[in-house]
């Protein structure tokens, strides 16, 4: 056999024992791999013909920093997420001296634009977002602005991430689309949770206050309110179009109430001699400063009275609850579920023209399900750095410090917890209780967790899992809808653990969408197969629950019609255990109110023929 060639053999082939260096001793067996590694690279690249270059490898560019001395001439543009809380933020930031404009919904145009100029294989929210972006600078540049204009004048504001999902991989690639299009230098500004607000070199962009604090709290939680308002409401309206026409002119008054927000001073607060006597302890007045503030912007008159001119305005709504409306609950990926265009086929628009109530997340469930994860942690953490060896003295005093620091911040999470909820709820009260109030995080992670561990990392996590066990098995709603970009991958996490779930509730109607920048008409086409069963269930619940009162609809719905209170869209309708469609918990509501009324119901109810009187109501 005709021998090899000796460039042909493996590298890790070579006859040649060690080498030996000057001294007579062994080299080392990582240089010798090395040695041999760089060798066969050689002899490839010598048999391919390529020329050897010294490697350069990859360094963040460095990007220009949003200083506080262009506040005044630059705007910061946002987007991706509802129009309300767009127009909220914007609000709040004003508020505290920034330029702020929201950009447009993003649409399918926006979505092959980013495709075009942003790398392969990206999730559809980067797709939407970054195409989004570009076709609104795009727009400025058409109507005069020079590219370097454009660059001065504006930078980007959203959310950045680490983790196991290619969400924390977003900024870097917003960067490299805005690149390709022409906008190099382009600034980007994240959120990141480490280190605040700030571009990723140099300067703050944004200078934290109280001010601005205060105004963010406040815009997302009483978007959410108005959000979920909005779509409780929509599905009754007598008037088609007035819910969106006064919900937005709900949200203006927000706007008002929240741009034309000031910090307070203890002059503004207190008497001359009071304020001047606090003045000589600075740490007491910067305190009292900063606790006025916080119950002055979160609790006070102005937000009172802003709160109070909303109600007065979504009063004008008239509603009819008697109409039969399967409830869906919209959950997934954070992004698909929350935008309102294209991202997401305008799924909520379609289940409205479909016949069903959509029930959507708010903002807030996320706040709630970060503070949770960290106490979860915390929790799981605990004694993790208490040495196992040494004295028992040594080993005593190091589990007490480590308990004191676990009590500590599990209390400022609870206090965290306890003054989002509160305040929440303080805000839907203000709206009749019509929106829906917060999840139980640690229930939501109890029932995710046989089927989903709720400490794994990813997307939602076990959100997708605990949310649709919740839902279906608390009377919460007759079918779950899943949205979730293609390939998301830990909503495909979730969509496989989902299959056992469904098969342990047999009455569960579960249903994931996928969503991309085609197959929109598939996606409507399984959800109106699925709402086919969801609307067969609220009508067999609704007629259950009229039998039971033993009445005629006709009786309920004449009773409705001469009381005007029924059709307020504040009208509060009791929940009944069990019961999970409005119109069922409604005419429920609306036979005890007759069965009360015992001078109405003499003179104009009438019983079925077949079917006993309701339990108030005695036989003639």
């Amino acid at each position: 056999m005709t021998r090899a060639r000796s460039e042909d053999r493996s590298p890790l082939e070579s006859p040649d024992p060690p080498r030996s260096d000057a001294g007579g001793e062994a080299r080392p067996i990582e240089a010798e791999i090395r040695r041999r590694v760089e060798a066969a690279r050689a002899r490839l690249e010598r048999r391919a013909g390529l020329p050897r270059e010294p490697l350069v490898h990859y360094h963040r560019q460095v990007e220009r920093p949003f200083r506080a001395a262009e506040r005044d001439d630059v705007t910061i543009l946002i987007g991706g997420l509802t129009f309300k809380h767009e127009r909220l933020i914007q609000a709040g930031l004003q508020a505290c001296g920034y330029h702020c404009e929201p950009l447009p919904q993003p649409d399918l145009a926006a979505c092959l634009i980013g495709k075009q100029f942003g790398n392969n294989g990206l999730c559809n929210p980067a797709y939407f977002t970054v195409g989004n972006l570009i076709a609104y600078l795009q727009g400025l540049e058409a109507q005069g602005l020079s590219r370097q204009e454009i660059i001065d004048r504006h930078v980007f504001f959203t959310a950045g991430a680490c983790g196991p999902c290619r969400f924390g991989m977003y900024e870097a690639e917003y960067r490299l689309a805005l690149r390709n299009a022409g906008f190099d230098s382009f600034r980007v500004l994240t959120f990141q949770q480490d280190h605040g607000i700030k571009a990723n070199t140099g300067e703050p962009g944004f200078q934290f206050s109280l001010l601005l604090g205060m105004g963010a709290l406040n815009a997302f939680q009483i978007a959410d309110i108005l959000n979920d308002f909005g779509y409780s409401i929509r599905p009754y309206e007598v008037v088609p179009g007035a819910t969106d026409r006064l919900v937005g002119e709900a949200t203006e008054l927000v706007a008002t109430f929240l741009r034309t927000r000031t910090h307070l001073v203890p002059r503004d607060l207190l008497p001359e001699r009071v304020a001047t006597a606090l003045a000589r302890r600075r740490p007491i007045e910067r305190l009292y400063e900063n606790l006025s503030n916080i119950v002055v912007h979160l609790y006070g008159a102005p937000l009172k009275e802003a709160l109070a001119a909303c109600r007065r305005r979504l009063s004008d709504i008239e509603v009819d609850r008697l109409r039969v409306k399967p409830i869906v609950k919209v959950t997934g990926e954070f992004w698909a579920q929350t935008t309102e265009g294209d991202g997401n086929y305008r799924m909520f628009e379609f289940l409205e023209r479909e016949g069903a109530h959509a029930v959507i997340d708010p903002l807030g469930a996320w706040v709630m399900y970060l503070l949770n994860q960290e106490r979860a942690h915390l929790l799981y953490r605990r004694g993790l750095d208490v040495p196992r060896t040494g004295s028992v003295w040594r080993r005593l005093r190091a589990r007490w410090a480590d308990d004191l620091r676990v009590l500590k911040k599990r209390a400022l999470f609870g206090l965290g917890d306890g003054i989002y909820r509160h305040r929440y709820d303080w805000l839907r009260r203000a709206l009749g209780d019509v929106p829906h109030p917060l999840a139980d995080q640690r229930e939501l992670a109890r029932l995710a967790h046989p089927y989903f561990h709720s400490l794994a990392r990813g997307g939602e996590g076990h959100l997708e899992v605990g949310k649709n066990i919740y839902y279906s098995t608390r009377a919460g709603a007759h079918m779950v809808l899943s949205l979730k970009p293609f390939g998301c991958m830990p909503s495909t996490q979730s969509d496989a653990v989902q299959s056992s779930v469904v098969a342990r509730f047999k009455d569960m109607i579960f249903l994931p969408i996928e969503t991309a920048a085609e197959g929109e008409l598939n996606a409507h086409s399984r959800v109106q197969m699925t709402l086919v069963e969801a609307r067969v269930r609220a009508q067999a619940e609704f007629e259950h629950a009229l039998a039971s009162t033993g009445k005629r609809l006709d009786d309920i719905r004449r009773y409705v019609d001469e009381h005007r209170e029924l059709r307020d869209p504040f009208h509060p309708v009791p929940h009944r255990p069990g019961i999970v469609g409005v119109a069922a918990n409604f005419v429920l509501h609306v036979s005890d109110l007759i069965d009360r009324d015992k001078s109405w119901r003499r003179t104009r109810v009438a019983v079925t023929p077949g079917l006993r009187p309701s339990a108030h109501e005695s036989t003639p």
